[in-house]
């Protein structure tokens, strides 16, 4: 019998470690697909395409594809107060930090906005520290101490390539894109993966169509200009954001926008790889800081804060 019941606990145990440990992957897979966006913009913006133009069709193809998903699955839209928060989440969060990114990438190397777009880990720690009250233990501090002096060696102004206005606007998105994780983590769950990433990214595609509308459309003009779009559409929105919600239910916001450090590792490669950009040592450095900040984060929590209390082990025993 008490074999048995200690076969129960390990089993309840191990449930939540496997659940916990498939977040971590799911969105350091996210990351990864997030960190194509440099590469897919900056192949899109050389083929003609604008920034809204490009935002435009990016989330309305990837809002299409997603809805067409849940017809599938009969998955009904949310209603209320729900579909109304979804809805905001995507015309004024992901439109403002989408639109500001890419913004940056005419100011900016891509590998660079990438890096300073990854100070937002320490954002989103911040926030809920201020804004929610959470308790932070002394190692995560160390590694928000390590982001944000990664971000500042990063941000090296004596490069020619790198001007005041693409490191502002990389900062700035990286800070609207910590508002928009600690907020779609109160409201995206409610609504699970695939509604809220069809509901956000359709709403941001309506936005940006018409900006596009009032300033006027400017296509891609080369097949790889398209092929771009496409890649931007269905790697890195439909399956980095629909990953990026999964992910988040099982480990929370914070972990989240930590483990995701696959994205600025895949910018820049990518970019070294195919648009020939160069990061300087002191930016390496500085990018090295932010991701080994990300590393230290994720693995601050307490992995036995997942077992079963002492109460309900001496309720089992009499079983």
């Amino acid at each position: 019998m008490a074999r048995d019941m200690g076969g129960g606990l390990e089993q309840r145990a191990a449930a939540p470690s496997m659940n916990r440990t498939a977040g971590f992957l799911i969105v350091a897979l996210s990351g990864a697909c997030f960190g194509a966006l440099g590469l897919f913009g900056r192949l899109a913006y050389a083929a003609g395409a604008d920034v809204f133009t490009l935002l435009f069709l990016r989330f309305t193809l990837a809002g299409a594809v997603l809805a067409a998903f849940m017809v599938a699955m009969r998955q009904p839209l949310p209603k209320g107060r729900l579909l109304v928060g979804l809805i905001l989440l995507g015309a004024v969060g992901y439109v403002s930090e989408a639109g500001v990114y890419f913004a940056a990438l005419q100011f900016a190397p891509a590998g660079l906005v990438a890096l300073l777009l990854y100070s937002f880990p320490a954002l989103v720690a911040l926030l809920q520290v201020v804004v929610f009250r959470e308790r932070l233990g002394r190692l995560k501090w160390v590694a928000v101490v390590l982001a944000l002096c990664g971000t500042g060696l990063t941000a090296d102004l004596r490069q020619g390539a790198v001007t005041p206005t693409g490191v502002f606007l990389g900062l700035l998105s990286a800070l609207l894109y910590a508002v928009y994780v600690v907020t779609s983590a109160r409201v995206a769950g409610k609504a699970g993966p695939l509604v809220s990433s069809t509901v956000i990214l359709s709403s941001a595609g309506i936005v940006f169509g018409l900006a596009m509308l009032v300033k006027g459309p400017s296509f891609p003009t080369t097949g790889l200009g398209w092929s771009a779009v496409v890649g931007l559409s269905l790697i890195s929105t439909v399956a980095a954001v629909f990953l990026f919600f999964l992910g988040m239910a099982r480990i929370g916001p914070v972990n989240t926008s930590l483990v995701s450090n696959m994205e600025p590792l895949t910018a820049v490669v990518l970019s070294a790889l195919f648009l020939d950009e160069r990061l300087s040592l002191r930016q390496v450095l500085g990018g090295a800081l932010i991701l080994t900040a990300a590393v230290l984060l994720a693995r601050s929590d307490t992995p036995g804060e997942h077992l079963p209390p002492p109460e309900d082990a001496k309720a089992e025993g009499p079983a």
